[in-house]
Formats: structure tokens, C-alpha cells, sequence
């Protein structure tokens, strides 16, 4: 897990961002409490050793667990609390939990107010060479996972925030309240654009697809 400090933020893109999608206002956030935050993606390894199964379609002990939905995640981190606390190894008054949209963003992007989180922006729509040293997108993933820290990571150390699989968040996808949470982050079946550390894409909680995992996040206790 990264410690993430508190902070200011701009979350969303400017007007100018090549890819930029209608839903990704563009607007000032402040993270009021420090959190952790996942190295890396949940990986097929930790997701059977706290919940005795592996779903993903794509196997590999160190590739990130996929076809888990939202219920499945929140399910994984509520057993890991459990047991964690159980064993006393959890900071008091914390939580393991999904990130929040505004979380995850700020995570992912580590300073940088640039398409990705390396600081560069698109030269591309689909393909993009920018993406290929951050991230498993369409154009170099063969169509498959990859086992999770292989590419560039952020100026946290925050690996695969871009491509691989899909991130659950803890909101609601908005405009969908009620029906549909928060995906962020690009899958290795994206387009260059959809990897963006601002693309918001949204599924309903109890779908399950084989380019969806996710994150943990350490958070207070609400």
C-alpha cells in the first residue's frame, strides 16, 4: 500500500485534451484525510487467498483478478478487514474499501494535470505511443492481461492506473444513481483515449467481464 497525503487537485480534463468525453467536468477537489492506496491491482493470488476462489478468465497468480463485480470487491475487502483487524495488523479506525472517483484520481494522477500520469499528453486517439510506456491497452496487449507492475509507474509508485483492467470505484456512476458504479482507468482493451487518467465509464454492480478488477484503497473508518 502508498500512503497518499492530503490535497488540492484538478480532477476531470481541460477543454483541449485530446479525447476529452462530455462527462468529465472539469473542476477543483480537495482529499481532506490521508489514505493508502494499492501498489498495484488486486492480483488472482491475493483475491483466492482471501475468498478461496479465482474467477478470472485470464489466469496468472500475478495478473490482476477480472471477472469480479462490484459486490465481489466490496465483499473481498470487507473479509479482509475482518481478518485483518482479527490479526491486529490494521491501523486503528481503518477500513479496507474501493477508492472513491475523486480518490482514485488523485492517486492516479500524482501531481501531473497532463493526460497521463507520466506527465505526457495523447499523440493519439486509438494508438499512442505515450500510452505504451504506461499502460496494456489494445494496441500492445495481445488481448490479454499482464502480470500487474511491468510498466512505468507514477511519481507515487503507483503501477497499472492506466490499462490492464478496469478499476471498480465506490461511486455511483453519475446520472445512473442507483444502477450503475464507477469504472476508471482503461483495460488491455482499450483505446488510447479510454485510458486517460479522466475517462469515466460506469457498469452495473453485479456485472462481471473479464477486462473489470480493482484496487484497494485504506481509508478512515466513516
Amino acid at each position: 500500500m502508498i500512503w497518499v497525503e492530503p490535497g488540492t487537485f484538478m480532477m476531470g480534463s481541460p477543454q483541449d485534451e485530446l479525447g476529452k468525453q462530455g462527462n468529465e467536468t472539469y473542476q477543483q477537489v480537495t482529499i481532506t484525510q490521508g489514505y493508502w492506496m494499492g501498489k498495484y491491482e488486486v492480483t488472482q493470488a491475493q483475491y483466492e487467498a482471501v475468498m478461496g476462489t479465482n474467477p478470472a478468465g485470464f489466469r496468472g497468480d500475478n495478473n490482476p483478478v477480472e471477472f469480479v463485480s462490484w459486490d465481489d470487491a466490496m465483499e473481498f475487502c470487507a473479509k479482509l478487514t475482518e481478518r485483518e483487524q482479527a490479526a491486529g495488523s490494521l491501523p486503528e479506525g481503518y477500513e479496507y474499501t474501493l477508492p472513491t472517483e475523486a480518490q482514485w484520481e488523485y492517486a492516479c494522477r500524482a501531481g501531473t494535470t497532463t493526460a497521463l500520469n507520466s506527465g505526457k499528453n495523447l499523440s493519439g486517439y486509438n494508438e499512442c505511443p505515450e500510452v505504451d510506456e504506461v499502460a496494456w491497452y489494445t494496441y500492445n496487449s495481445n488481448s490479454t492481461t499482464h502480470p500487474v507492475g511491468q510498466k512505468q509507474a507514477n511519481a507515487w509508485g503507483l503501477y497499472d492506473m492506466h490499462g490492464n483492467v478496469l478499476e471498480w470505484c465506490l461511486d455511483w456512476y453519475p446520472g445512473y444513481e442507483n444502477s450503475m458504479r464507477v469504472l476508471r482507468g482503461g483495460s488491455y482493451s482499450s483505446l488510447a483515449f479510454m485510458c486517460r487518467s479522466a475517462y469515466q465509464g460506469g457498469s452495473y454492480p453485479g456485472s462481471r467481464w473479464n477486462y473489470i478488477g480493482f484496487r484497494l484503497a485504506l481509508i478512515p473508518i466513516q
